[in-house]
């Protein structure tokens, strides 16, 4: 009984009610998660950014680098004819100086010339059309000519006027209309197959066929323009080269995303035609300033200053590059940088 009166007077345990999440709380989460959220979010963006920019850079130093090892070939070879003949260079070509022509990579006496700003370079036209290739206003150019190696010797030649002479190996490298330097230590001649017969190896140059042809069969030093000419005969072993003859030039593209890119003008032979030819070689190259150094002089100077091109003994050329990705830079533009590269011409170093 006593127990039962107790158990009744007891008061009733209450139920502790299930709290949430006050708006408060809600509202402070949530802006803690937007924080964190924008921390990721910044760091990814900053990453990515850093990555285009660093692609940027490694493109524009990796243009640079190819730019520059092209251009110092050709700039050592400036005038080479592959012997030791002190200059002395026949040309029988109908487009060169002696045969009446004014053809720019014709003339082996201009083997290294550049033109400044307003100059007008004989290879290619200022405008701002990219097909035909056109310079661009305000940046310079370089012509230069000199053979090129094809490791080719003679084995004869039948007579001081005949017009061709035997090679000792047959080479996949040489057709006709191909223009040549054929040298000995007496002096070199530049001149353009007719026919090149690889039954035989033999190398045919008579005047009065081809484009542009020969003016003359004789090789000899100097150059006379006649049917005979002036008789020479290259002996055995007398060295023969392929004619390089390009010009670099900033030309308007219609595929670098700076609307400009470094171009080779070289000369193509296409069936017999020699057409010169530009290619596309470095995009977003948009500037060359190129200086040079004189034999006996103190100092570089610009292409209007030179007085003597013969005297040139090196070349100074000054590129500007921007990257293709437009908005790679922190400031979201093209990233820009300038190089500098300076090679001798190497058969007029002393």
């Amino acid at each position: 009984m006593s127990d039962y009166s107790t158990n009744r007077g007891a008061r009733p345990r209450r139920r502790r009610q299930a709290r949430g999440f006050t708006l408060i709380e809600l509202m402070v989460a949530m802006l803690l998660g937007l924080i964190v959220i924008a921390g990721v979010v910044s760091v990814f963006l900053a990453g990515q950014q850093s990555y285009r920019t660093n692609q940027a850079l490694g493109d524009v130093q990796d243009g640079s680098r190819i730019a520059f090892e092209m251009m110092a070939r050709d700039i050592r070879d400036a005038g080479l004819t592959g012997c030791n003949n002190n200059g002395r260079v026949a040309n029988v070509l109908n487009n060169s100086p002696l045969g009446g022509g004014t053809d720019w990579w014709a003339n082996m006496g201009n083997a290294l010339h550049g033109y400044t700003t307003g100059q007008v370079d004989p290879a290619v036209a200022f405008g701002t059309t990219s097909s035909p290739v056109t310079r661009v206003a305000a940046t310079d150019s370089l012509q230069l000519i000199g053979a090129v190696g094809t490791g080719l010797s003679v084995a004869s030649t039948p007579a001081p006027t005949a017009a061709n002479f035997h090679l000792n190996d047959l080479s996949p490298d040489l057709a006709t209309g191909d223009v040549i330097v054929v040298c000995d230590p007496d002096h070199a001649a530049v001149l353009q197959i007719t026919s090149y017969q690889s039954s035989n190896v033999t190398v045919v140059h008579n005047d009065g066929t081809g484009t542009p042809g020969n003016c003359s069969k004789g090789l000899g030093y100097p150059t006379v323009c006649s049917p005979n000419g002036n008789g020479y005969t290259y002996g055995a072993n007398s060295q023969v080269f392929k004619l390089g003859a390009t010009d670099w030039f900033i030309g308007n593209s219609a595929n670098a995303a700076s609307g400009k890119s470094l171009y080779r003008m070289d000369v193509v032979n296409t069936a017999g035609t020699l057409t010169p030819t530009a290619q596309e070689m470095v995009p977003d190259v948009t500037d060359m300033k190129i200086v040079y150094h004189q034999s006996g002089g103190a100092s570089y100077v610009n292409a209007a200053t030179v007085a003597n091109w013969a005297l040139v003994d090196a070349v100074q050329v000054t590129l500007t590059l921007q990257s293709s990705n437009q908005r790679a830079g922190t400031n979201a533009k093209p990233i820009t940088r300038t190089f500098i590269s300076t090679t001798t011409v190497r058969n007029r170093v002393k």
